[in-house]
């Protein structure tokens, strides 16, 4: 791991990071091919693409409802229960974020609010190449389901058969769709996948949100589709950051690097501490614990070109170094992790104390673990039930609320030149101060209609509709 030794007075600069926040050239103009290419010929270029990147002949793509009940007859007992703890626990979190809808009345009886309204249709993409992933079944489609949508739609790439009929999808994805209340399931995965969720093809309608994460290319098709279908977040290696004191453990602190370090060489994996003498400690265990892992290769060589470790002067430049990450995940491993918690600005989810290990968030904590990466952190959220409905600002005006806000409006619409903004009002305002024969057509073609729309209110017109407004909430 890369070393970062923080002189009195400085503070960790991003540059001095190596992430890589730009999805390379090739990798885009791969994706766009593969989606103009299933907008244009729908079911056989998904056919095609699964032949040639998958190895496998797909017939139909979507998934009997037989095929997923059978695969929670085949599972261990203990991997049920271990599955359905954690949706119980992550539908009990998701649904302490669900957003009612709201309105409030001024006392000239203007009604305004928002009305909350899920979105029909959701698809969630699930990683299917390097392992299996039913816990991002459970994190993509619980909240969505808890948002009530309608329709929630899965999309996996399918697996090479090991035997003639055998199930194209892990028995272990399928039961946690199973459990999650996934209502669709395709066998399809990459790009190709995001540009049948986006366009619609013969066998798989369009839906209206796409999350969940996925290889270069599936993040590049998400980035390319965005506007024209909603996107979660277009998501980047996993990351950690364990921020110590001298009271961490540093066989603990290393373990929890290797946790993430494990996922993909490209993730990243951060130490942050003010005690040079942990940082060569939890070095000395690393070198313990990786020959042990059967993951070795993938966590050696992230650790080795991804990681970083920064030793701070003083607590207050260490924190201040985590904020400059902004990482996906932050540990907290200090004798004061909880009187540290609000100093921390920028990070996806925060594991409070040394026993709030990070593959419990991962797993059965209840938070969601599509969290942003890559310093997003700074400016976005975890995945959660906000990404699956939509607000509606309601506006409901009464004539005397009309008569409150006209002139201010018609003034600033003026200050616009937006003359028909202003006529607008002003109409209304006409009719109601001359009654509602005052703006039939016969009536306003002798009228000087610039005069309707800029009265040239005076000051104290508008400071009056103002206040008129104000006494009302």
């Amino acid at each position: 791991m890369k070393t970062v030794t923080l002189a009195s007075g400085e503070r960790l600069d991003a540059s001095m990071l190596t992430r890589e926040g730009v999805l390379p050239a090739d990798i885009t103009a791969a994706a766009q091919q593969i989606i103009d290419a299933v907008r244009a010929e729908g079911d056989a270029a998904l056919r095609r693409y699964c032949c040639d990147f998958d190895g496998v002949d797909v017939a139909c793509f979507r998934m009997a409802p037989e095929q997923v009940d059978a695969a929670l007859d085949q599972l261990d007992p203990s991997f049920i229960a271990a599955l359905e703890k954690a949706a119980a626990q992550i539908r009990d979190f998701h649904e302490r974020e669900v957003e009612q809808s709201w309105f409030t009345t001024r006392a000239d009886g203007t009604m305004l609010g928002v009305k909350v309204t899920p979105v029909a249709a959701a698809g969630i993409y699930v990683p299917g190449g390097r392992a299996q992933y039913p816990s991002t079944v459970l994190m993509n489609a619980i909240p969505a389901k808890v948002a009530s949508v309608e329709r929630v739609v899965m999309v996996t790439p399918p697996q090479r058969a090991s035997e003639p009929g055998a199930c194209p999808i892990s028995p272990y994805t399928l039961a946690a769709a199973k459990i999650g209340g996934v209502d669709e399931i395709y066998t399809v995965g990459g790009a190709q996948a995001i540009a049948a969720l986006a366009y619609g093809t013969e066998s798989i309608p369009r839906v209206e949100k796409i999350t969940g994460p996925g290889n270069a290319y599936v993040a590049a098709a998400k980035r390319l589709v965005s506007g024209d279908v909603g996107i979660d977040m277009v998501a980047g290696p996993s990351e950690v950051c364990v921020l110590a004191d001298a009271t961490a453990e540093p066989a603990v602190v290393a373990a929890d690097l290797m946790a993430q370090a494990e996922h993909d060489p490209l993730a990243a994996c951060y130490l942050v501490t003010c005690d040079a003498q942990l940082a060569a400690d939890v070095t000395r265990a690393l070198e313990v614990l990786l020959p042990a892992s059967p993951r070795e290769e993938i966590t050696r060589a992230s650790l080795d070109d991804q990681g970083m470790v920064v030793i701070a002067p003083d607590m207050e430049a260490a924190v201040a170094a985590v904020n400059t990450i902004a990482p996906e995940h932050l540990e907290l491993h200090c004798a004061d992790a909880l009187g540290l918690l609000g100093s921390i600005r920028n990070a996806g989810a925060i594991f409070v104390g040394a026993w709030s290990s990070e593959p419990l968030g991962d797993y059965v904590a209840g938070p969601n673990h599509t969290l942003p990466t890559g310093g997003t952190a700074a400016f976005s959220n975890p995945l959660s039930v906000d990404d699956f409905v939509k607000r509606s600002s309601v506006i409901c005006y009464t004539p005397a609320g009309l008569l409150a806000d006209a002139p201010a409006t018609q003034r600033m619409a003026e200050a616009e030149g937006l003359w028909a903004h202003a006529l607008s009002a002003g109409l209304r305002r006409r009719a109601l101060e001359e009654g509602t024969d005052a703006v039939s057509t016969e009536a306003l073609a002798a009228v000087d209609l610039t005069a309707v729309a800029w009265p040239g209110d005076a000051p104290e017109t508008v400071a009056a509709g103002a206040d008129a407004t104000k006494a009302g909430r």
